[in-house]
């Protein structure tokens, strides 16, 4: 098979919603995946639980050094607010572009349906919005900084 043969048939693949293709004859073998494997879905519940702890890490460490920064930042947030986690992995962004102001900020009161902030995957821009009216108590994540399946993006007040 030459190269344009090739080319048309990962456009092929790339066009539909195809995951997985196979061709075999006497001289050649191949084999084209895309996608995901159902692997990685399994393997970001781990990882969503590992996070929790990671978190509380620096809270026991920082007392030592910088008890004033950490422990108000962390300690407040689990006894007085839900957390808006993201429902993908991707890029955070507090804006819809790096000249606009960010769709919320600290002490922002939300309502049900509002954009919080964007989570790019795979070049795809996803709204995250508030299931909830709400008070923002704590931005947990920085600007253009990648996230992970469950991380924590805002602590919230339910109003």
């Amino acid at each position: 098979m030459d190269i344009k043969d090739l080319r048309t048939l990962i456009k092929m693949v790339t066009d539909t919603d195809i995951t997985e293709f196979e061709m075999e004859n006497a001289d050649e073998k191949i084999i084209i995946k895309r996608g995901k494997e159902t692997e990685f879905v399994q393997v970001a519940a781990p990882q969503q639980y590992l996070a929790q702890p990671m978190m509380a890490a620096p809270q026991v460490a920082a007392p030592a050094s910088a008890s004033a920064v950490s422990a108000p930042a962390a300690a407040p947030a689990p006894a007085k607010g839900d957390s808006i986690t993201s429902p993908i992995v991707g890029t955070f962004y507090r804006a819809p572009s790096p000249e606009s102001p960010s769709y919320v900020e600290v002490g922002s009161v939300v309502e049900k349906g509002q954009i919080l902030c964007i989570v790019e995957a795979m070049k795809l821009m996803n709204e995250i919005e508030a299931e909830f009216r709400c008070k923002i108590i704590e931005i947990c994540k920085e600007n253009a900084k990648p996230v992970e399946y469950g991380d924590p993006l805002f602590i919230v007040e339910r109003l």
